[in-house]
């Protein structure tokens, strides 16, 4: 196709586009002016129908405000309702359904907030003041309820219900007087031998407690807290104090502690340790346990009340302590003063749980005076015991040589200190941060020279030189065998026990030489021994003379020793032993040598008289304790 042609066809087709865009521009117009038609339509019927919709919205309104006003009317009807239903229910009072009476309670708390907040409605007023005198008249009603449930539940309790909640190694057993015995020795034994398990004590039935706690409540509203607080203090704290009275606790001070004998103060002691763990573990416990659930979220009376109804029970228990931890030291309290130290620590954690609060610091930090007074007080006993052990000057002179009467005391007293073992190392910790097991040694060291101390001036009253070192024996054999025998041994040392066994045997040694050199000098001649054929040495008279003086000496000397006391069997045959092993072969050579210048002339059985079978046998009657009565000096 040519150039022209191909020009020609583009025109033609330009030519067709325009026309169309012409048209469509004109039905576009078309358009626009039917749309602006039905726009101008639209304004003119909303403009017809707006008097319409205002009128329509108006009762609409209309409609709901009716329907607020019904509503509100009902709702204030509806608490003029409850009021005359709580009222009903008030007026009843709280003993025929105290839940019910409780509700009305709290109904009429929501009226009064619903008509405080309500003032224009008619008659609110009114409606306040009849519902705030109800309200009044209804908690008085039930402040008289607490208190009538609070009394009627909290009754004293029974000694015999307390021992019932203690573990059964604890519980005291009645002797044959019908008193109640404290056990205490039995306590030390058997402490670790079996679980220590308390029953918790039931001071007021569970059921009554949530209704204690309600009541409470509703009394902490209505801003009785005061009253609340001295109903609950008056009522508990008498029937504690009637407990503990029940039990035996008594208020004694000083003066009375100082007057009582001792065996009547022991055992008010034994009995205080009882009552102390009977009140912290079960009654101040029981009481803590009902305080924290009838007064549960109102910890600022939770607290106070407890601290109120067990302050002049812990005071009475506490001052006794006081007492006995004040009055005038003597070694028999010892025991005791660690009694009721060891009873004050075993109680501590106890008694700071009880007593941790602010209401109750002046307690707790009494408990802990006591126990650094008890401790202190011990302290001291202890060490005057052992300047008492090494001075004491008691005139008490045991005739026979036996086991003096204070060696026996002090033994037997540190034997009942290391029973107490665990409360001594604690005691000494209280005062010094060093090892407490050398501590125990070393008083135990001490106290155990100056007994050895007091007993070598104990042996210079003797006037027989022999019977000093028989005392002295005795004594020391006692010692040593004792520490032996007990724990004691495990802290002196298997040195201590041979350096002391050696001091027996020395004193053995020095009562043979002192009692028997002299006799033996008869039996010995001059230049040599009494073996030997040769008699020619001694003329027949000195022979006489030599069997005399022998037979005197040795009648002198079993008529005396056998009236003193050897008291362990074995020492006892080891002495005599001993003695037989020089004096019998001596003897025997002796009669054997110059027997025949006697048996050959007149009266020989004058001067021989003891045959040496005799000897033995007279021997054997040594130290055999025979009575007598040792002549004046």
């Amino acid at each position: 196709m040519g150039v022209p042609q191909a020009m020609a066809a583009v025109e033609a087709r330009a030519s067709s586009i325009r026309d169309a865009l012409h048209k469509s521009q004109t039905i576009t117009d078309s358009m626009v002016a039917i749309l602006g038609s039905f726009d101008h339509r639209l304004s003119a019927l909303e403009t017809a129908m707006r008097p319409t919709q205002i009128r329509t919205h108006s009762i609409r309104r209309a409609h709901e405000n009716i329907d607020k006003t019904l509503k509100a009317a009902e709702v204030i009807l509806g608490q003029f309702d409850l009021t005359r239903k709580a009222e009903a229910k008030i007026l009843r009072g709280p003993h025929e359904d105290l839940e019910s009476y409780l509700e009305a309670i709290d109904q009429l708390r929501s009226i009064i907030q619903f008509f405080s907040k309500n003032k224009t409605v008619k008659s609110s007023d009114g409606v306040l003041n009849h519902a705030n005198a109800l309200l009044s008249k209804a908690i008085s009603k039930l402040e008289d309820e607490f208190r009538q449930l609070l009394t009627n539940y909290s009754k004293p309790v029974e000694p015999d219900r307390l021992f019932d909640c203690l573990p059964d190694s604890l519980r005291p057993s009645s002797d044959p007087a019908g008193q109640k015995s404290d056990g205490k020795s039995s306590e030390h034994q058997n402490k670790s031998l079996q679980p220590v398990i308390y029953t918790p004590l039931t001071l007021i039935p569970p059921r009554v407690l949530p209704l204690l706690h309600d009541l409470a409540q509703q009394m902490i509203l209505a801003g009785h807290q005061q009253q609340l607080f001295r109903i609950y203090r008056d009522t508990r704290a008498a029937v504690m104090e009637q407990s503990l009275r029940k039990l035996g606790v008594e208020r004694l001070s000083k003066d009375d502690v100082q007057k009582m004998q001792w065996e009547v103060l022991e055992a008010k002691i034994g009995n205080w340790i009882h009552y102390m763990r009977i009140a912290v573990k079960l009654l101040f416990a029981g009481e803590k346990k009902i305080c924290d659930q009838i007064f549960e979220g109102a910890d600022s009376l939770k607290n106070p009340c407890f601290a109120e109804v067990t302050a002049n029970s812990m005071t009475v228990l506490l001052s006794f302590g006081e007492a006995i931890a004040r009055s005038k030291r003597s070694p028999e309290k010892l025991f005791v003063l660690l009694d009721m130290y060891e009873i004050m620590r075993e109680l501590q954690s106890e008694i700071e749980l009880l007593f941790g609060s602010k209401a109750c610091m002046e307690m707790l930090e009494s408990a802990v005076s006591l126990t650094k007074r008890l401790a202190q007080t011990a302290q001291e006993t202890f060490g005057d015991f052992e300047e008492a052990v090494e001075k004491d000057a008691t005139k008490t002179t045991v005739l026979d040589g036996t086991v003096h009467p204070l060696t026996s005391y002090v033994i037997n007293y540190v034997k009942f200190l290391f029973d107490y073992q665990s409360t001594l190392k604690q005691l000494f910790q209280e005062f010094d941060d060093g090892d407490s097991e050398s501590q125990l040694t070393a008083v135990t060291t001490r106290i155990m020279q100056a007994l050895q101390n007091n007993l070598d001036g104990k042996s210079k009253q003797y006037k027989d030189p022999a019977l000093t070192q028989l005392f002295l024996m005795n004594n020391i054999h006692y010692i040593v065998r004792s520490v032996r025998r007990s724990e004691a041994k495990d802290l002196l040392g298997d040195d201590w026990v041979q350096i002391h066994r050696r001091i027996v045997q020395q004193h053995a040694n020095q009562y043979k030489r002192v009692s028997w050199a002299k006799i033996l000098q008869c039996l010995t001649v001059q230049g040599g021994n009494s073996s030997g054929s040769d008699s020619s040495s001694l003329s027949r008279a000195m022979v006489k003379d030599r069997f005399k003086t022998f037979n005197v000496q040795f009648e002198e000397l079993h008529q005396r020793q056998s009236q003193w006391t050897v008291p362990d069997s074995e020492l006892r045959e080891s002495l005599r032993l001993a003695v037989a092993e020089v004096l019998l072969p001596a003897y025997r050579s002796f009669v054997k040598r110059f027997g025949p210048m006697i048996e050959n002339g007149k009266n020989p059985q004058k001067y021989i008289r003891f045959r040496p079978e005799t000897i033995e046998s007279m021997l054997n009657e040594f130290f055999e304790s025979k009575t007598w009565t040792e002549p004046k000096r």
